[in-house]
């Protein structure tokens, strides 16, 4: 009984700070990403190129040694990829409009869909405390959300709060549908698989999403070129 308390205390502790691991690893991202807006570059699609990168370069040469069939259609994986590459742009995207401290904090709406959307699609039930402090976490958001409204950036003019937050709360939409797809192919399935490939059709979404993007700056360059000369 003493050793089995000692690891449940040991795996406790593991948790603990694997989970302070992450949110130091999510602070890190959140200031780069504050700090590449304030430079004035705007590449939020090459940031969720990298990361997907990683996990592509990490999980995939893993999945292929395996030699294993795909447990999963790939065409689920597609659709995990998009949603979340989709809220990884949005998010990163607001930093051109809006605070760190406001994206960091309105980030947390991502907790509020989830429970939503576990409680419907995957059949999650949580207890009244659990409620209580996802209650105190929206009347928190929406206290940030009215501070931006009535509060300009004093820093920088040319930046819109209100946009930059709207911008946070439809990623935290995405982020939620990702999060709750990927639990509920890690309960029924590997989760190298699942991993691996959230990883590698990322890098292929980022990829098109950029040319596309590219090409648009460029034809609108040269509509501008071409009424400026006319």
């Amino acid at each position: 009984m003493e050793i089995r308390t000692k690891d449940d205390a040991w795996r406790l502790l593991l948790v603990l700070f694997l989970g302070q691991l992450v949110a130091f690893s999510m602070a890190a991202c959140s200031f780069a990403s504050s700090f590449i807006a304030n430079l004035g570059v705007d590449a939020p699609l090459a940031q969720s190129f990298c990361t997907h990168l990683l996990l592509t370069l990490v999980y995939v040469p893993i999945l292929l040694r395996r030699r294993q069939k795909l447990r999963i259609p790939w065409y689920w994986y597609l659709v995990l990829a998009f949603v979340d590459v989709q809220g990884n742009y949005l998010v990163t995207e607001a930093y051109q409009y809006s605070s760190i401290t406001s994206v960091t904090l309105l980030d947390c709406w991502t907790v509020v869909w989830a429970i939503i959307l576990t409680w419907y699609a995957l059949g999650t039930r949580y207890s009244f405390w659990q409620f209580l402090g996802a209650g105190t976490c929206v009347a928190g958001l929406a206290l940030v959300l009215l501070s931006d409204a009535n509060t300009p950036d004093a820093q920088d003019p040319n930046k819109i709060p209100l946009l930059g937050d709207a911008l946070v709360t439809a990623g935290t939409v995405c982020y939620a549908f990702s999060n709750v797809g990927e639990e509920h192919c890690v309960k029924k399935n590997d989760r190298v698989e699942v991993v691996a490939m959230l990883g590698l059709f990322g890098v292929l979404v980022s990829t098109i999403q950029t040319y596309i993007r590219k090409e648009e700056r460029r034809s609108n360059c040269l509509v501008s070129n071409n009424g400026s000369k006319l």
